[in-house]
C-alpha cells in the first residue's frame, strides 16, 4: 500500500530525510509518495524554491542516501479546503495512508476517509525549514542541516544569495523599480 507524505520541503533537509528513511524502513514493500505542497510558489521567503528545484533536491538526496521506492509529485495549492483531498487524489497515484503532523492536513484527510499517522519528527528545533532558510540568508552554518547532495545543489543555484534578497524583502518583479 502506498503512503503519502505531504510537505513543502523548503528546502529538503535532514529532518525530512530521516522521516522518509523511517517510513521506508517501517514498510519496505510499500512505495512512498512525497506530495510537494505549494508547488506553484517560489521566490518568497516561506517558499523560496520552485517545485522543480525541490524535486531536484529530493531526487539528489534520496539517490545519494540510496533510498528507493519514493515518488515526489508537485501539488499546487487550490485554496479550497473542501475540495483539496479529491484534488490531491487527482494528481498522485492511489494511496491508502497519509503521513502528516499538520493539524489541518490531518483533519482534511481523515474527513476524506484516510488513515493518518504523524511521523516522528527528528530534532524539530534544529531541522525545520524556517531555521535552514534563516541560516542561508544570514550566511551562518547551514550545510549540516541538509543532506550533502542538497547542500551542493543549494550552492549551485546560489540559494544563500537568493534567501538574503528574499529576507530583505526585495521581492519586486523583475524589471520593476523599488523606488
Amino acid at each position: 500500500m502506498r503512503g503519502l507524505l505531504v510537505g513543502r520541503f523548503q528546502p529538503f533537509h535532514e529532518g525530512h530525510l530521516a522521516v522518509v528513511r523511517e517510513l521506508r524502513a517501517a514498510r519496505p514493500d510499500d512505495e512512498l509518495i512525497l506530495g510537494v505542497g505549494s508547488a506553484q510558489e517560489s521566490y518568497t521567503w516561506t517558499n523560496p524554491f520552485s517545485s522543480r528545484e525541490r524535486l531536484e533536491m529530493i531526487s539528489r538526496a534520496l539517490g545519494e542516501a540510496r533510498v528507493d521506492r519514493v515518488l515526489a509529485i508537485p501539488i499546487p495549492d487550490i485554496q479550497r479546503h473542501a475540495l483539496w483531498v479529491r484534488y490531491v487524489e487527482s494528481l498522485v497515484p492511489p494511496f491508502g495512508r497519509v503521513y502528516t503532523n499538520n493539524p489541518l492536513t490531518r483533519l482534511l484527510f481523515e474527513e476524506g476517509g484516510y488513515s493518518v499517522e504523524g511521523p516522528t519528527l527528528v530534532d524539530r528545533a534544529r531541522f525545520e525549514g524556517a531555521t535552514v532558510r534563516a541560516r542561508l540568508a544570514e550566511d551562518r552554518e547551514w550545510t549540516a542541516l541538509v543532506p550533502p547532495a542538497v547542500a551542493r545543489y543549494l550552492d549551485e543555484i546560489r540559494a544563500p544569495a537568493r534567501l538574503a534578497v528574499l529576507r530583505a524583502g526585495a521581492t519586486a518583479p523583475a524589471g520593476g523599480s523599488r523606488g
